[in-house]
Formats: structure tokens, C-alpha cells, sequence
């Protein structure tokens, strides 16, 4: 049996662009994770199975693509431990899914090459690459086009995840974001952030990154009152972060924020 962390993820930034002849929307985002997850245990089994979260679908997708591209039976039990919220923003379906690969993958007598392994996680979702990938990653095309970033790492994050919020689906999220023109301007608005990474040295340039292009909450404005340095919504929500420079201030924000909705005091993560 093999286990690993499966962290949850922010968005430090997420500028859309208008939709493409598919269908789709470009994104251009800033992906960090999290010392916030769920844990991911794989062993050999006579048959598929994963145990401990009765709302999975990646998980066992994944490994069921994992064993057909290596040509073998699917043969492994998943116990998926969880405690990144679901429908969050915070990534923890993908996470999920791009633990247990790498985990079943290093069972394998030929594992994967980690390109073949990232093409397959990017047929999964646009987020489960960025889980196999170290660092902060600047994800480009649909996310999944991923660039190494160094980024300061030392600053301490509140989440927060409203009380009574809902995710609405991917595709609401973006109707909405079409109805109102979200993606004016998208190739000067990409340029801006990009721009904006290069000149980040400390963790407070962090705060010169755009806001969310996608959602928007009052709760930013309220981690800002309370000593945040950047704050904003992660993903399509409803999860909401806010970045301080000192623990200190950081639990006291979160403390003060516990009557919102259900809160988390954590740190930047490295790879899982």
C-alpha cells in the first residue's frame, strides 16, 4: 500500500477570455497549493474500488484510463480520506484523481513516462496536470498549459467557505461571464497579469495580480479590513483567501471570520 497528501489548491489569479469556436474559454491563471488536504491511500486489489467518499467520479475514471494506456487490469483499491470541501474551487476532485494516478502509476512494472501521464490527466480536467506538476504553476490555454513560476512562498492563507454558498456548474459560471462580456480586452488583460508575475519579488507584489475575472465576493473586502494583503475568491467558488504576512494576524482573521462560514488557517504547500 502507498499513500501521499492530495493539497488543495488556490487560484492567485484567473483572467478569461471570450469563448472559442469550441465552446471553451482561455484561461490565463496563477495555481498554488495548499497545506489543506485529502488523503490518498492505493494498494493492489483483484478489482477497481475506491472507498471513503461515495461522491467520487475522477478517481476512478483516472485509474481506469491509467490501466488501459499501460495495456493492464484495473486493478487497485482506492481510500480516498477527505478534507478539502466538494464543489469549493479549492480543486480537491482533481487533486484526488492526480494522487491516485501517480500512486498507481509507480505500481506499475512500466509506468508511464510523466508526459504520457500528463496527457492523460489533462483529459480529465483542466486542473489535475497542475497536481502532478511542482510549484506554482502559470496554467494557460483551458489550465492545463502549465509554466514553472517562482513565486515567494512565505506568507500564511486564510480560507473561508461561506455558510449556505453553492458551486453552480462550470458552465453556468461561464454563461454568466458571456452575458456580461467578461472577455473584453482578453489579450491585453493576459499581457497585464503576466506582466504583473514578472515583477513579483515579495509576497505582498502578490496583491498587484488582477482579481478574478470569473467570481467575486464580499468576504475579499472584509479579509482586506482584517489585515490581507491580497484576497479573493479561488476558482469558480464559493471558497474565498485572503494572504497575510504574519501568523498572528492571520488566525485572528480567521477567528473573526468563523461566524461566515467554516475556516481553515494554512501555508503554501509544495509538491504532494
Amino acid at each position: 500500500m502507498t499513500r501521499a497528501a492530495a493539497p488543495a489548491k488556490i487560484n492567485l489569479a484567473l483572467v478569461a477570455g471570450p469563448a472559442r469556436a469550441d465552446g471553451k474559454h482561455d484561461v490565463a491563471t496563477v495555481l498554488q497549493r495548499v497545506d489543506l488536504g485529502d488523503r490518498i491511500e492505493v494498494a493492489p486489489a483483484p478489482s477497481l474500488s475506491v472507498r471513503g467518499f461515495a461522491g467520487d467520479t475522477l478517481v476512478r475514471e483516472a485509474l481506469a484510463r491509467l490501466a488501459g494506456a499501460a495495456g493492464v487490469e484495473p486493478r487497485w483499491r482506492v481510500t480516498i480520506t477527505k478534507r478539502i470541501p466538494v464543489a469549493a474551487g479549492l480543486g480537491g476532485g482533481s487533486s484526488d484523481a492526480a494522487t491516485a494516478l501517480r500512486l498507481a502509476n509507480e505500481t506499475l512494472p512500466r509506468p508511464l513516462p510523466p508526459g504520457d501521464l500528463g496527457a492523460l490527466a489533462a483529459g480529465l480536467g483542466a486542473d489535475v496536470p497542475f497536481f502532478l506538476a511542482a510549484g506554482p504553476q502559470l496554467g494557460r490555454g483551458d489550465g492545463s498549459e502549465l509554466t514553472p513560476l517562482d513565486l515567494p512562498q512565505d506568507f500564511w492563507i486564510v480560507l473561508v467557505l461561506p455558510s449556505g454558498a453553492g458551486k453552480g456548474s462550470t458552465a453556468e459560471v461561464y454563461r454568466r461571464f458571456d452575458e456580461r462580456d467578461g472577455g473584453v480586452d482578453w489579450d491585453d488583460r493576459r499581457r497585464e497579469l503576466e506582466e504583473a508575475l514578472a515583477r513579483v519579488r515579495r509576497p505582498r507584489d502578490l496583491a498587484a495580480l488582477p482579481p478574478n475575472d470569473l467570481a467575486s465576493s464580499p468576504l475579499t473586502d472584509e479579509l482586506h479590513r482584517l489585515g490581507a494583503f491580497r484576497a479573493d475568491v479561488t476558482g469558480a467558488g464559493p471558497a474565498v483567501y485572503g494572504l497575510f504576512h504574519h501568523r498572528r494576524q492571520a488566525d485572528a482573521a480567521r477567528r473573526a471570520l468563523a461566524a461566515a462560514g467554516r475556516t481553515w488557517l494554512t501555508v503554501p504547500a509544495s509538491y504532494g
